[in-house]
């Protein structure tokens, strides 16, 4: 079978590839910033009773992830082996995720089962589509600042994704004169259109990307399909140390992430007291934090490499975070009904979230080049299994993270249904007061973890000089 590469890279495929992270943005975007709030602050479920529900639904990603990765790696048919699952997750995940936001009136107990399978259904079919989605972009190309260039693309899109639904969220669905966040039709709303936005999303890609099923690459026939081989084979392949660094990097990026996301509604409805249009209104400035992350991720890569970039970047978005809640607490931050105020955090949220999505481009560039690292060593091509693992890790603790933000609100004694202003100054303060701490411990160890990690560009191209000669021989 022929293999063209870069037939494969133009900006068209670029195109494809990075639309399809729409899907898992929007979905994301609701799981990560207004899941919590809406169904503890709308619904009425205890927030406790929310954070475990998404635990639970995590647990289950434990077996989907890894079997997903797994499976697409080894799948020989005449879609490839990732087309197949893409198209099968569209229709199902997209269903799940209307009956997510539109729950029926149940008593406490069964709503959190209701909640609970659907969360469940919803994390293992967007399983489906993304693990298999993102790998490909290891089999679009091979060269090492071309897949920076690719995951900037996908990263700029899931952003733009998640991004309009929060705005439609605020601005189009729960205006301030219908009751604002409270206004439950205007939940349900925004729950038909994430899903009709998610179901374009998976399609649009897996249709663009279809016609490179012939040169994308193809297993090995197995020889051994024993559980003990599959087993000894994953062991052997997670096994590789720059992903294993980058790996436990993960685990601790997604739960300060998780904590982050969780509590950022509760931030900007009563810390900094904005109404739901000022939050629409934004995140208007993050697209543009998206739309210069997609050329300065690749452009620092090139400069000094993906590794040193993405420590530099991480750690300065790790010191900028919590700076206006620690200058709000000494005084010398805008106060709430000042002019100044809003201006003020869009011009902080603006560079954060740049950093935060030059961040996560340069990682996953970093993970896409662990696959040629691996092949030197086990002889097998493991990209779906590498980003499962990965998915996996930034998930399972990222929902640790949602239970962590719902413990911290529980321990602050945050007050449930609350309107704006209605929070008591000193609970605010000691929700920033011990959030702000867990947020730097846990982003510290990530980015000492990211030191280790050994993939260098001579590094990689080293590996494929050698795959090369083996394919030769």
């Amino acid at each position: 079978m022929s293999s063209k590469p870069h037939d494969m890279a133009d900006l068209q495929t670029k195109l494809f590839y990075g639309f399809g992270a729409v899907a898992n943005g929007a979905k994301s975007n609701g799981f990560n910033y207004l899941l919590l709030f809406f169904y503890s602050q709308v619904v009425g479920l205890p927030a406790q009773w929310v954070s475990l529900g998404i635990f639970i639904a995590l647990l289950f990603d434990a077996v989907s992830d890894p079997l997903v990765g797994y499976i697409s790696d080894n799948l020989r048919s005449r879609w490839g082996r990732r087309h197949p699952f893409m198209y099968l997750s569209a229709l199902p995940v997209s269903l799940a995720y209307y009956l997510l936001w539109s729950p029926p009136d149940l008593e406490p107990d069964q709503l959190f089962i209701y909640f609970v399978v659907v969360a469940v259904l919803i994390r293992t079919f967007i399983t489906f589509y993304e693990i298999p989605a993102t790998a490909l972009v290891a089999e679009l190309t091979d060269d090492y600042d071309e897949r920076t260039r690719f995951m900037s693309f996908r990263f700029f899109f899931g952003w733009w994704g998640g991004l309009t639904m929060a705005v439609l969220a605020y601005l189009v669905f729960l205006p301030e004169a219908k009751g604002g966040l409270q206004y439950v039709a205007g939940w349900r709303n925004y729950g038909i259109a994430a899903s009709i936005i998610i179901f374009i999303s998976i399609m649009v890609s897996s249709l663009g990307t279809h016609r490179h099923i012939p040169y994308l690459k193809q297993p090995p026939a197995r020889t051994d399909r024993s559980i003990a081989n599959s087993f000894r084979e994953l062991h052997e392949t997670l096994s590789n140390r720059s992903f294993l660094v980058l790996f436990v990097a993960a685990l601790f990026t997604a739960v300060a992430s998780g904590i982050s996301t969780s509590l950022s509604i509760y931030f900007t409805r009563h810390f900094w007291e904005l109404t739901s249009a000022q939050i629409g209104y934004l995140q208007f400035p993050y697209f543009l934090s998206a739309f210069i992350a997609l050329f300065m991720a690749p452009a620092i890569s090139r400069a000094i490499g993906k590794k040193y970039a993405a420590i530099s970047i991480t750690t300065a978005s790790v010191i900028l975070s919590p700076m206006p809640f620690i200058l709000r607490m000494v005084g010398w931050f805008p106060d709430n009904d000042s002019d100044a105020l809003f201006p003020t955090l869009m011009a902080f949220f603006t560079i954060e979230v740049t950093l935060i999505v030059c961040s996560g481009i340069l990682i996953a560039a970093m993970i896409a080049d662990v696959v040629e690292d691996s092949e030197v060593s086990t002889g097998r091509r493991s990209e779906g299994t590498f980003f499962a693992a990965n998915s996996f890790a930034q998930k399972a603790v990222n929902g640790l993270g949602v239970i962590v933000a719902g413990q911290l609100l529980a321990y602050v004694q945050f007050p449930t249904q609350a309107g704006l202003g209605e929070v008591p100054t000193n609970t605010l303060y000691d929700l920033a007061a011990i959030y702000i701490p867990a947020l730097w411990g846990f982003y510290l160890i990530a980015i000492v973890m990211m030191g280790f990690y050994r993939i260098s560009r001579d590094k990689h191209a080293e590996n494929l000089v050698k795959l090369a000669e083996r394919r030769a021989a």
